[in-house]
This record gives C-alpha cells, sequence and structure tokens, in this order.
C-alpha cells in the first residue's frame, strides 16, 4: 500500500490531464505488486458472476461491507488528484455540480441521494471468460473518473484479456482504444462521458469498457469507482 501512496506523489499529474483530455484514459505502470493481489483476494467479499448481471463470464468479488484498508487508502488519495480534471470536465460540459476536495466529503453527498452499495469490486477471469462494454454510470451524483487495474498474480500468467474502451462521438461512429494493461499497471478512465474539443467548441462523449476473453490462465483486475449506486 505504502508504496503505492508514495508512487503517486511522484506522478507528473499534469501530464496525466493531458492524457485524459486527449484521450479519456492515462495509464500508471507499475503501481501494484504480488502483495496487493493477496490483501485484495483475501478480504471479506462476495462472490457474484458476470452470468448473474448478464455482461459476461467470469467470477466478482465485491466488497459490500467496506473495501480492504489498502484499497480504501488508493481512493481516497486518488480523488484528491483527479477532483480538479473532475471540476474542470463539469465545467466545459455546462454541469453545474462541482466536486467538494475530499472523497468522504462527496461519500456524504452520495449516502444522502441514497447512493450507498459499493461498485467497486475484482474481477476474476478464466480461460474462455470476458466482460462485456459496461459503464458504472449508476445513481445520481457520478464521479466522471475511475480506476482500473491488473493484478500481478504469483506464478500466474494468462493470454488475451485486454482492457478496450469504445468512444462514441456525435454524428461519428465508435472508436475503438485498447489499453495495453499489463500485470501491475492502473489506468485512469472516463466513466461514462467526457468533454472533447472540437473545431466548434466542446461536445460530449460517451465511454465504454470492456475485457476481451481470456485465452489462458487467470486475470484478476480491479474496478474501483469513487461513487456508488442506489
Amino acid at each position: 500500500m505504502l508504496n503505492t501512496l508514495t508512487r503517486l506523489k511522484e506522478i507528473d499529474w499534469n501530464n496525466i490531464n493531458n492524457q485524459l483530455d486527449a484521450e479519456g484514459y492515462a495509464l500508471l505502470s507499475g503501481m501494484l505488486d504480488a502483495s496487493n493481489y493477496h490483501e485484495l483476494t483475501a478480504a471479506d467479499h462476495r462472490v457474484e458472476t458476470l452470468e448473474q448481471r448478464d455482461s459476461g463470464c467470469g467470477t466478482l468479488h465485491c466488497y459490500p461491507s467496506g473495501l480492504p484498508s489498502s484499497l480504501a487508502a488508493w481512493r481516497e488519495s486518488l480523488y484528491r488528484y483527479l477532483v480538479p480534471t473532475a471540476n474542470r470536465w463539469n465545467e466545459v460540459l455546462d454541469v453545474g455540480f462541482r466536486y467538494p476536495g475530499e472523497w468522504e466529503t462527496f461519500r456524504k453527498i452520495n449516502q444522502d441521494a441514497g447512493q450507498v452499495h459499493e461498485l467497486t469490486h475484482l474481477n476474476l477471469l478464466n480461460a474462455g471468460d470476458y466482460a462485456c462494454l459496461t459503464q458504472q454510470n449508476e445513481g445520481e451524483y457520478l464521479f466522471p473518473l475511475q480506476i482500473v487495474a491488473v493484478l500481478p498474480e504469483p506464478d500466474n500468467e494468462f493470454t488475451g484479456g485486454e482492457f478496450v474502451m469504445t468512444e462514441q462521438r456525435p454524428r461519428m461512429q465508435s472508436r475503438p482504444l485498447a489499453v495495453p494493461l499489463r500485470p501491475g499497471d492502473m489506468a485512469i478512465i472516463a466513466t461514462a462521458e467526457r468533454p472533447f474539443r472540437g473545431t466548434k467548441g466542446y461536445y460530449r462523449v460517451t465511454s465504454r469498457h470492456a475485457i476481451s476473453r481470456v485465452r489462458s490462465g487467470l486475470r484478476v483486475g480491479l474496478e474501483m469507482s469513487f461513487h456508488c449506486k442506489a
């Protein structure tokens, strides 16, 4: 946990913001290690399946009783770094809401709106499993950025399981994006919508994300949201 929090302080966040504006995602390489895998997979969780959600094949580890301590610390720290971008995006899209500086304050806004169910989870995909295109866009108060990661599992490699995104721009065909996530990497991605500056000003781009079919091995991924659902 400490290594990850220390690494966050060393990142060039101006460069990250530029990447998010241009592509809708930004890669943070080598943030996680095997100790993170052990902690997050061993933490108290509820097992669901992607089949139950009609959104693919695979197993989900959900945290209805609260996130593991390291994951909670990552979220709180990452929120502080990302909230300026979130507020800037709302400003250029003419959205009146502004996100508070601290995640705990934003969580209270979620709770007051009835958004109390955690969206953050691990996904465990074996050979043949995959996750369909989706958005974590449930609820009145959404944070426009989220985190995805691949956890490095000791003594195991996987093939396939590429993280992919699509962006739908007005009056244009969807644009596919392949995000080169490898074990230990995190990526910041647009949750559902983001601004894009065209020749006539800013317009909304709609984003979705998915995981391609795993061909071999076990792929353990993290999807971390800053907001909850009702």
